[in-house]
């Protein structure tokens, strides 16, 4: 059934209220993140496997900024599941039902790839960069990274991942919108190589071929994978 069409007061009242929500469910999220905070940043400090004994801060406030910092991304993630649902529920209200269908398809399938990027970055690049840099120098070098970097390091790299995973759901609506067709991109695929590859340089924090290869060659099949995914959306259509 059609729900009931609202006012333009009704629309800003709704909007008031999903973004009081969305702000509660944040707040109380980074609440609980914050009380577990220093497991966070042991869990983060794993993939170095031992190469960091301890982290170093240079500042009086260095290390509350750093569980603050901690808190507010663990939070924003546990969250994620709220806030989506609440712009969701804004925007479902001017959509046809198959529009409904795809929408709440990206919303999960969307939420699903972006936590295997982060989970492929943590347990793949993370420890291959980590002791390929902190290789560099061992014995002669010691160490000493401030807290606020590493986390910059780690959470820059578990971030830009998990949205390069995001890739077959991005060319899936794009072919549900008759934007990209299969043979388009079958034909693009050379530049699609070219431009995959330069990505993976841009995210991975290093210079070795290796560490490329490692994020390059899932890009690479997750184009190929997306290929398949815009046939099955043009039937679909």
């Amino acid at each position: 059934m059609d729900e009931p069409r609202l006012t333009v007061a009704g629309h800003l009242e709704e909007l008031r209220r999903r973004l009081g929500i969305s702000l509660a469910a944040l707040l109380l999220a980074v609440a609980l993140s914050f009380l577990h905070a220093e497991r966070l940043i042991r869990w983060l400090a794993r993939p170095a496997g031992g190469l960091l004994p301890q982290f170093a801060y240079f500042s009086p406030t260095e290390p509350l900024l750093a569980y603050l910092k901690v808190a507010l991304l663990a939070g924003t993630v546990l969250a994620m599941p709220v806030l989506l649902w609440q712009v969701w529920g804004f925007i479902r209200s001017g959509l046809t039902g198959p529009e409904r269908v795809s929408g709440m398809a990206f919303v999960w399938w969307g939420s699903v790839q972006f936590v295997a990027g982060v989970a492929f970055a943590y347990a793949v690049l993370l420890p291959a960069a980590l002791h390929f840099l902190l290789g560099i120098g061992q014995g002669l070098l010691t160490p000493m990274i401030s807290i606020d970097r590493y986390l910059a390091f780690t959470t820059t790299l578990l971030f830009w991942c998990g949205v390069v995973f995001e890739l077959p759901v991005v060319l899936f609506l794009l072919a549900k919108l008759n934007i990209v067709t299969t043979e388009w991109l079958r034909q693009q695929r050379p530049y699609a190589i070219l431009l995959l590859v330069i990505l993976a340089a841009v995210v991975t924090p290093t210079t070795d071929p290796i560490n490329l290869l490692l994020l390059a060659v899932p890009l690479l099949l997750l184009y190929e994978l997306s290929i398949l995914i815009t046939r099955l959306a043009i039937r679909r259509r």
